[in-house]
């Protein structure tokens, strides 16, 4: 008891400095709708339906809204001609990512080109992406591949339809995507039932979840500490450690010398070629 009135007059005390301090900024912030004390806006976001919301706020407020969620600030642009702004003219400004926990960590620190901020690290992937990886010669050779899974998806429909039963689209669709990847990325094709690719499939739905969970790390910094309390810090762990152990499978495969030598090159093979030349 004595510790958890403790834990409250600390928070008080904090929410009543943090007010004050706020009251002596000058506000140049566009129009929003006003918060609550230290959790600003955070309680207001209607997730359910976030689009209905962001509209309504845009009705009220106009084509630029500012909201606050705990201590990140937030700009709504609902224009055409306010999004030109930021993402042509001052792009520069807005390229960068604000480093969220999840996806820091799920990118080994935004060393990749999804969540890197704007830097030469990022312009370098760029580069390695667009010439080695994904240029239009190498996404034609992948046609095949499309096809022939978009085939598969098709025939796997009409059987369950020709037999009467459900079809999960959902599931369906995701198989799609993850045999596309595996095939494409990894030069292996994993059956539904196989193994590898249920443990694939679970650490990617893992991983998403992860990288769009709340942290408290990100909008109350001082109390990143609940994130550890409440486990979802250890989840976030456990699932980099499982995603290391896949990738490194995944490369040991690709430099074993004794692998047989596959009709095509997949884009594990093309990274480590480009490795070896960069050497």
């Amino acid at each position: 008891m004595i510790i958890l009135l403790a834990l409250i007059t600390i928070i008080s005390i904090f929410i009543i400095f943090h007010n004050q301090r706020e009251s002596c900024k000058i506000n140049i912030n566009p129009p929003g709708p006003p918060g609550l004390s230290f959790l600003g806006n955070l309680l207001q976001f209607d997730k359910s339906k976030p689009h209905i919301y962001l509209w309504q706020l845009f009705q009220r407020y106009g084509p630029l809204v500012y909201l606050k969620h705990g201590s990140t600030p937030i700009l709504v642009v609902s224009s055409a001609n306010m999004a030109k702004q930021i993402l042509k003219t001052n792009d520069l400004s807005f390229c960068s990512r604000p480093p969220v926990l999840g996806q820091q960590k799920l990118a080994y620190d935004g060393i990749d080109m999804a969540f890197s901020p704007y830097n030469h690290h990022w312009k370098e992937m760029r580069k390695i992406c667009v010439h080695h990886l994904l240029s239009p010669k190498q996404v034609l050779s992948f046609r095949c591949i499309r096809e022939d899974e978009v085939s598969r998806m098709i025939s796997k429909i009409l059987r369950l339809s020709s037999s009467s039963q459900p079809a999960n689209l959902s599931d369906i669709a995701m198989s799609l995507a993850s045999n596309f990847i595996c095939r494409v990325a990894f030069g292996r094709r994993y059956d539904d039932d196989e193994y590898e690719k249920i443990r694939f499939d679970k650490l990617i739905m893992e991983a998403q979840a992860l990288m769009v969970s709340f942290y408290f790390s990100d909008h109350f910094p001082g109390f990143g500490w609940l994130d550890k309390v409440s486990g979802l810090l250890d989840r976030l762990q456990k699932n980099c450690r499982e995603l290391d152990v896949f990738y490194r499978q995944l490369i040991d495969e690709h430099l074993n010398p004794s692998r047989p030598k596959p009709d095509r090159q997949d884009i594990i093979d093309l990274k480590s070629a480009k490795k070896i030349l960069d050497a």
